[in-house]
């Protein structure tokens, strides 16, 4: 009979938390500033039209804020992911979270429009409770160098799931908070907002301390026959890794170093300044690497559309039409579905584990398409119901194998670009949904957008078998562990992805 502690080790090991705790203290700093900014933002996004619209302004005017708040989310996060492996990852996640800092305050002080509009722009506020900044692609491609194949989706889909339920619990306390402050003596309901705002600040300032303590593991690391001959020479130092704001730092002009692991031919991080030889501030993507990716890009473009089309807010509009429900009622249900969408990511990294990364993307991803498609054929709210909590519970359990599968079919260097364009181009597929389905509902044909949607992610999830079930995964990995790992995921595709490697 098994002991206790093996079976609490098994349980661990197959719930991904040894491969967390394996990834050391940097993948944990990232999942906990990760999930703060996600608590703010979750917060920001339940008080952001409300506070508007106590202040005075138009609808008008609070669309066009929301308009403008994603262009310059969008504008940021392109500009900041295309330089941050040359500029130092984590000097640039600093730079981020100055700007949430300061976006924080500015909202916290001002009641003027422009000023506020100008801070949301320039800086980092989610208006959406969505994370479209800089933060998340550049994180993302910090746990794939702290990770080996092997464990790399459990940690990742631990960055998605602490990340869900820091947005939720964000969502909550925020009206807590506001209705605390409010009952307090001379307080008024915008004086309220503004004490929520600075809260907002304080998580940025979370995300300062959390990036700060970050180690030199966490910034690109410079292959052997990756650069040009000059860096060969210099070397290959050895020592501990330093945080960033310690004496072996990222000064102007200096490289960070550690000591290569076993099986690991990697020379030193890359941070900071151009590279010896002259080189280009913004990161190149190689013409394999768009061979494979523009594929993916174009996917899940047709996904984000469709999730823009069907997003949560129109289908909360959708229900209450049809079933004109208690707004308590309502918020329950999505509630209840947000909770067990967090519950359920936990599950996508053991299935990652057993039938692969394309496998656990493609078969959770289907059922919740296939109730996007027929949620307009509820005719009572508990079947509707049903229907909500296989979407969202299935929903986003492909977000961390996704990101894994661009981890291992993209080089190391070319990650931060990838997963920054690819935020980018699907913030802007999504974008356009909400419009379509706005066109539709007018005409009394809202039922449609959700026959469209579905259809277009069960499209996407065709797509996405067909074109990446038999990739060649983790060729660019350099470690032993990436090889071993590579020969799994042959066995489970029926193809070897070493096989044209010499």
């Amino acid at each position: 009979m098994p002991s206790l502690g093996r079976i609490a080790r098994g349980a661990l090991r197959e719930s991904g938390l040894l491969s967390v705790a394996g990834a050391g203290g940097d993948a944990c700093l990232i999942i906990t500033a990760r999930s703060c900014r996600m608590f703010a933002y979750g917060a920001s996004s339940l008080i952001l039209a409300l506070f508007f619209a106590e202040l005075g302004f138009s609808d008008s005017r609070i669309g066009l804020f929301m308009t403008l708040t994603l262009a310059g989310d969008v504008v940021l996060s392109l500009l900041l992911t295309l330089v941050a492996d040359r500029v130092g990852r984590r000097r640039t996640l600093l730079a981020g979270s100055a700007l949430m800092i300061a976006s924080g305050a500015a909202f916290a002080l001002s009641e003027n429009y422009w000023v506020l509009l100008a801070a949301a722009v320039v800086g980092v506020i989610s208006a959406t409770g969505s994370d479209f900044g800089p933060f998340r692609a550049i994180e993302e491609s910090m746990v794939s160098e702290l990770t080996t194949p092997a464990t790399r989706a459990d940690v990742l889909v631990w960055y998605v799931t602490l990340a869900s339920l820091g947005s939720s619990v964000g969502t909550e306390m925020s009206g807590r908070i506001i209705e605390r402050l409010r009952a307090r003596d001379g307080w008024t309901l915008v004086d309220a907002y503004h004490g929520c705002f600075w809260l907002y600040a304080i998580m940025g300032l979370v995300n300062m301390a959390c990036t700060a303590m970050l180690s030199a593991r966490c910034e690109l690391k410079v292959r052997k026959g990756a650069e040009h001959q000059d860096q060969e020479e210099e070397g290959s130092p050895t020592g501990e890794s330093e945080p960033l704001l310690g004496d072996g730092g990222s000064r102007s002009g200096r490289r960070e170093t550690e000591g290569p692991t076993a099986g690991d031919e990697c020379d030193e991080p890359k941070t900071g300044g151009k590279k010896k030889g002259g080189g280009s501030w913004v990161a190149q993507i190689s013409r394999e690497t768009l061979s494979i990716i523009s594929v993916l890009w174009f996917l899940l473009m047709v996904d984000s559309l469709a999730d823009g089309m069907a997003n949560m807010s129109l289908t909360s509009y959708y229900m209450d039409r049809k079933f004109h429900l208690a707004k308590s009622a309502l918020g329950d249900m999505l509630s209840v579905s947000y909770f067990l969408s967090s519950l359920s990511n936990i599950f996508s990294g053991p299935l990652a584990r057993y039938i692969g990364l394309v496998n656990t993307m493609v078969f959770t991803h289907i059922p919740s398409s296939a109730a996007v498609l027929v949620f307009p054929l509820a005719q009572t709210a508990p079947l509707a119901f049903a229907l909500l909590l296989v979407r969202l519970g299935l929903n986003n359990m492909d977000q961390g194998p996704r990101a894994a599968l661009i981890a291992a079919v993209v080089r190391p260097e070319e990650r931060t670009a990838v997963m920054g364009i690819t935020g980018v181009v699907r913030t802007l597929a999504s974008a356009t949904g909400p419009s379509i389905t706005g066109l539709l509902a007018s005409s009394d044909r809202f039922w449609v957008a959700f026959v469209v949607a579905g259809a277009l992610r069960l499209a996407y999830d065709v797509g996405v078998f067909a074109m990446f079930i038999n990739i060649k995964l983790y060729k660019h990995e350099t470690t032993d562990d990436g090889a071993a790992h590579a020969r799994e995921e042959n066995r489970r595709h029926d193809t070897d992805p070493l096989r044209a490697e010499p």
